[in-house]
């Protein structure tokens, strides 16, 4: 079926997002390409332009999740001959990747919007880390998209180490699709390219120097996107400093990522309770309902450790990760709670101005 705003649809858009639009009269539909500062970089069927976010918006919306990021759609108006779009209001996201802001902060931050598949990134020779894995299958699960696992620079590492990271990805009972890849002799390129269907959108995220952008390069068919050197390890110096979109010649859309250092879990119970379904699945076994998998009698997830059909280092990531997103959430609801408080002060002390 036609939707109205099918000239859209090879740039991710679908009957999802027509049942949800509501953009003003004058108000045309974009998607976000990039973000730079107070300025947006957008893109339609016509092209891309340059848009700022209107004053009414910045003064409802003051969180930074509020705000358009990368792969977001949202309603802009635009006049012929005009440098500059005004963005009116952000359409529903149907998807998202998000972590906690880095460092102290309690916040969220939105690394995409609208993706299909997240694909997680990591070097067979220096990067491959079980537990950030896992905690990356979290925050994709979370937020709703499909997650791949790319393990890149093969060619660094003999092929019986290659089967152990395999192995090791399997008895962890993650059951992600796994590619591995060289960018150097291109084993596994083609097999990428499958996956990467026209009009859906897909992100890269992993740590610097995994060979992010090398790949989209590679896939581009052309440098467009800056890499640093290669080191002696074959640690590449990661250059890039923004998120952006863009769109192959077959079809797909891509987003790179600069390497992310922390992975702040912050309101993903969803996501830890997927990346983690085994226990999940055991938990209504428990004796108590609010086992907490520790120490308790009749606990039917530490039975399954104690027969050997989860690993104790299993468990214990498990624990850690969901001990994480509750302080974070509680940390977060405070803070909201603060902003409120302050908010209704500001709005009592002007009321107690104009009264006087």
């Amino acid at each position: 079926m036609k939707t109205r705003h099918s000239e859209l649809n090879e740039l991710g858009w679908s009957d999802w997002f027509e049942q949800r639009v509501k953009c003003g009269p004058t108000d045309t539909i974009a998607r976000v390409a990039a973000v730079d500062r107070d300025q947006l970089l957008l893109v339609d069927q016509a092209g891309h332009f340059r848009a700022k976010l209107a004053g009414s918006y910045l003064y409802r919306h003051h969180l930074s999740h509020e705000l358009p990021c990368v792969g977001d759609w949202v309603c802009v108006e635009k006049q012929p001959g005009d440098d500059f779009g005004v963005i009116h209001a952000l359409l529903e996201r149907r998807t998202w990747l998000r972590r906690k802001s880095a460092g102290n902060v309690v916040e969220y931050q939105m690394i995409g919007a609208n993706l299909d598949c997240v694909v997680i990134v990591q070097s067979c020779h220096f990067d491959f880390n079980l537990r950030r894995l896992e905690r990356y299958l979290v925050m994709v699960m979370d937020g709703g998209a499909e997650p791949y696992i790319l393990l890149t620079k093969t060619d660094l590492v003999e092929p019986a180490a290659l089967a152990t990271q395999l192995a090791e990805i399997q008895a962890a009972g993650i059951t992600a699709p796994i590619v591995p890849l060289s960018n150097v002799t291109q084993d596994g390129l083609d097999d990428l390219k499958r996956l990467l269907l026209p009009g859906k959108t897909y992100c890269f995220v992993g740590s610097s120097g995994v060979g992010k952008t090398t790949l989209i390069n590679q896939l581009i068919g052309r440098e467009i996107l800056e890499t640093g050197v290669v080191s002696g390890t074959g640690e590449g110096r990661h250059t890039t400093v923004r998120r952006e979109l863009i769109r192959l010649d077959g079809g797909a859309l891509v987003v790179d990522n600069p390497g992310m250092r922390e992975l702040g879990i912050l309101g993903a119970e969803g996501g830890i309770g997927g990346s983690y379904s085994d226990i999940t699945a055991l938990s209504p076994r428990c004796r108590y309902r609010d086992c907490s998998h520790t120490g308790e009698s009749g606990c039917a997830v530490l039975a399954a450790v104690n027969a050997g059909a989860i690993t104790q280092e299993y468990l214990e990531n498990f624990l850690k990760l969901r001990e994480e997103s509750k302080f974070n959430d509680m940390s977060y609801a405070e803070k909201r709670k603060k902003d409120r408080d302050f908010g209704r002060y500001i709005k009592s002390a002007k009321k107690d101005l104009r009264d006087n």
